[in-house]
Formats: structure tokens, C-alpha cells, sequence
């Protein structure tokens, strides 16, 4: 087993890595769904989940089930679509990618497998998201996310539902996809989603804007710029382990999506009406 310092940076990277991952893509049909409310789907996700646990311990189980059915599809969407060099074929990695989740559970393998699924997925629901919320409610959202985050990690009302469910398991040794485990260290499904958000927001190109190459690459140097925050702030940030046994692991996404923005006011001007 990995030493949970080791385990615990390795996941802060797989943040960093789903900032950098997501290409954007336009589809006109959505943004028919266009409203500021939907920004408050990344706080209330912890709210809702921790509700519900709260009121039905059972209901971990009904969780882990639907992020089993959910996710693999919604990863085969990111590789197939979403992903920078995506292609149709590559959807089928999925496949190879569940059944060593399912057939390695338990090792590194099937825990570095079953991070990856979970991390496609979010990209997926990220780009969901991006795509009806204007950008500074979006920004709004994941900065209330870190803060209801951080509110419940510190009055221990998030350590209980997380328990049950990171241990709650379909039947038959089915992957567990609605939280992440790998060596000593564990992130829940909401950690990597909004790393995920993060990373469609920032690779967002504004629709009226010139569609031109230079446009592409500033949201590839946002998006870099941003996973070399989170990378750098989590590592960090992991290092208060030391004084504490668990941590928001949603508030150095926030800050750095917070340092990229206010660079973007003085860089990157074509950028800042998203």
C-alpha cells in the first residue's frame, strides 16, 4: 500500500490533470437551458448528499449504484468528445478501464482505473454545467462549493456521510465510482468534479467571440496556468494532514480558479465577458 502522503499528492495531481484535460465544445440545443440557477448544483450537490445520507444511511448504497450506471457513459462521452485529441474509438476504453476497476478492486490497478472513469465522468458533468451558467455564477458556484465544503469538514458533519459512503458497494464487487479511493488516501466524487467544472470553465471560448487560433490557445494557457495552481496549491495544502485528518479538497481548486480570474482581467481581456 502507498504511504497516504504519496497517495494523497498523487490525487491532488489527478485534480490538476482534470483542469487541463477538457476541451470546449458547442452544442446550440443546450444552451436552451440557459440559467444562473444551475450554479448552485456544485454546493448544493454536498447539501443534498449529506441530507440524504443524513436521513437514510441506506441511501449510500442507492448513491453508489447510480454513479455505477452514470459514469462509464459519461466518460465514454469525455474520451469520445470532450478530451483534448478525443476521438469516436477511444469511447471504448471505457470498457478495458471497468473491467480492471471490477476484476483489480482493491489494488492500485483497479483504484488508478476506477479514478480515471470517475474523472471522465466529471468532465463530462462539468461540461454540462459550463454549458447553461453564465461563467461569473459558475465562478460564484465553485467558490460556495469550497466554502460549504469547508464549513462541513470543520464542524464534522461531512465525516460521517463520507464514510458510509465510500464504503457502500453495488453487489458482486462492482466498482465503487461514487468516491475515490487510492493507496492510503480517499477524495470524494465531488473533489474531482469540481476540478473537472474548473477545467471546462477556464477551456471556454465566449460565443461571440473571433473564432481564431489565438483565441484556442489563451483557454490552453488558462487551463494550464490553472492546473499548475491546483497542482502546486494542493500539495500544499496536503501538507496540513500533518495538524488535521481531512481536508476540503475542493478549496485549492477554488483559489486557484480565483488567481486565474483575476490574472485573465489583465491578460486575457478577449476572454473576460465568457
Amino acid at each position: 500500500m502507498l504511504p497516504f502522503a504519496v497517495s494523497i499528492a498523487i490525487l491532488g495531481l489527478v485534480q490538476a490533470a482534470l483542469v487541463a484535460l477538457p476541451v470546449w465544445r458547442r452544442l446550440p440545443w443546450i444552451a436552451r437551458l440557459r440559467s444562473r440557477w444551475w450554479a448552485l448544483v456544485p454546493a448544493l450537490s454536498i447539501v443534498v448528499v449529506v441530507a440524504i445520507i443524513e436521513l437514510d444511511s441506506s441511501s449510500a448504497k442507492a448513491l453508489a449504484w447510480l454513479a455505477l450506471v452514470a459514469v462509464p457513459p459519461l466518460a465514454a462521452v469525455a474520451l469520445a468528445w470532450l478530451v483534448h485529441g478525443s476521438r469516436a474509438a477511444w469511447a471504448l476504453a471505457v470498457l478495458p478501464l471497468f473491467a480492471l476497476a471490477w476484476a483489480s478492486r482493491g489494488s492500485l490497478a483497479g483504484e488508478a482505473a476506477a479514478t480515471a472513469l470517475s474523472g471522465l465522468g466529471c468532465i463530462s458533468l462539468g461540461w454540462m454545467l459550463v454549458s447553461v451558467v453564465p461563467a461569473l455564477w459558475l465562478r460564484l458556484g465553485v467558490y460556495a462549493m469550497a466554502a460549504v465544503d469547508t464549513y462541513f469538514v470543520a464542524s464534522d458533519l461531512l465525516q460521517g456521510p463520507n464514510a458510509l459512503l465510500s464504503v457502500a458497494a453495488p453487489v458482486a464487487g462492482l466498482p465503487r465510482l461514487q468516491a475515490v479511493h487510492f493507496g492510503s488516501a480517499q477524495m470524494g466524487f465531488g473533489d474531482l468534479f469540481v476540478a473537472a467544472l474548473v477545467g471546462c470553465l477556464l477551456a471556454k471560448q465566449p460565443a461571440d467571440g473571433p473564432k481564431c487560433r489565438d483565441i484556442r490557445d489563451i483557454s490552453a494557457r488558462r487551463q494550464w496556468t490553472g492546473a499548475v495552481l491546483v497542482a502546486v496549491l494542493a500539495l500544499v495544502f496536503d501538507l496540513l494532514f500533518f495538524a488535521v485528518d481531512e481536508l476540503p479538497a475542493t478549496v485549492p481548486v477554488a483559489v486557484a480558479l480565483a488567481a486565474v480570474t483575476a490574472l485573465g482581467r489583465r491578460q486575457w481581456r478577449p476572454l473576460a465577458q465568457l
